[in-house]
């Protein structure tokens, strides 16, 4: 796709995005009030209804429309989400400079996952949107870079990573943000953060479909598997230092 068509699939991605956070604001309200703060679903859904509103006015560049994006977020997403999901956003829009190929996007994921593990200092087996984000990007990128899939197909797998880790904070206890304080009785709770974050991931692919030339595959298997990767509960002690809400 040249420029143009890239900024165009960004403009649709966030507007599928937004209309699925509209869909399942109440989805991620129930998963947040069992362990969190019972907001992530309207702050999801304020960011990126905000995040539309800013694309109407920025210019047709893709690394400034994921820019925007980010920077709605970081202005409209309370608690820790906002720095999560925005600032990463903001951080990996610099790997997109000259556009998105599979090249670029590769990087763009990448950067964004250390931007969250940076800012969240969570890690896979923590019970966060880590959880879900993790074995996508690693999935994509062994997808792309070492079994030379396409872009859509990649990203296919991904997804279905992405899946496999939410259901995989349902059975585990929570050791960072607001659902670490309530210890063992976080388990059995799915993280409404790994949660957001494969809705978003579904709607990229969606738009994905429209825009590229490709098969996709959904019966992925995640490069990195969140059972083997996650360390086991420290005698029930609750992380003091942690002040991130549910969501993240």
């Amino acid at each position: 796709m040249d420029r143009e068509a890239q900024a165009e699939a960004i403009r649709e991605a966030t507007a599928a995005m937004a209309d699925r956070m509209a869909a399942e604001k109440s989805v991620l309200t129930d998963l947040d009030s069992a362990i969190g703060d019972a907001d992530h679903g309207a702050n999801m859904n304020r960011g990126f209804q905000a995040a539309l509103e800013r694309l109407e006015d920025a210019d047709d560049d893709p690394a400034t429309l994921v820019k925007t994006v980010g920077v709605a977020l970081v202005s409209e997403v309370g608690g820790a989400a906002g720095p999560l999901y925005g600032g990463s956003l903001m951080k990996a829009s610099g790997e997109l400079e000259e556009g998105v190929t599979a090249e670029s996007s590769v990087a763009f994921a990448e950067r964004y996952l250390e931007t969250v593990e940076e800012r969240g200092k969570a890690s896979v087996g923590d019970k966060t949107m880590v959880d879900a984000i993790t074995p996508a990007v690693h999935t994509y990128k062994k997808s792309i870079e070492v079994d030379d899939c396409d872009p859509l197909e990649a990203l296919g797998k991904a997804v279905d990573a992405a899946e496999r880790g939410v259901a995989f904070t349902t059975p585990i206890r929570a050791k960072k943000g607001r659902a670490s304080y309530l210890g063992w009785r976080s388990v059995g709770h799915q993280d409404p953060g790994a949660t957001s974050t494969l809705y978003l991931l579904e709607e990229l692919l969606e738009v994905a479909r429209e825009h590229l030339d490709g098969d996709v595959e959904t019966d992925a298997e995640a490069d990195v598997d969140p059972e083997e990767l996650a360390e086991p509960a420290a005698g029930g002690e609750v992380d003091e230092s942690a002040n991130s809400d549910g969501g993240s």
